[in-house]
């Protein structure tokens, strides 16, 4: 119920104040963590390794755009 409390009085503001109020929710999502960024790099190194290993292939971006294209 607060969260419609809150929203209802939300939606009463200015636009420009509507705007500013959503940019600090949504900065406040976007904290960083960093157990998941030193398990990014991680798996970002291990993807590097393996394509300089000749385990994996690149695939352009061209053909991920493409096939996602295709199956909408």
């Amino acid at each position: 119920m607060l969260e419609q409390q809150i929203l209802k009085e939300a939606l009463t503001l200015a636009p420009k104040n509507r705007a500013s109020l959503v940019e600090k929710l949504l900065a406040s999502l976007d904290q960083p963590d960093k157990t998941m960024d030193e398990l990014w790099a991680k798996e970002a190194e291990n993807r590097i390794d393996a394509y300089e290993a000749g385990n994996i292939k690149a695939i352009s971006a061209e053909q991920v755009f493409d096939k996602y294209k295709s199956e909408r």
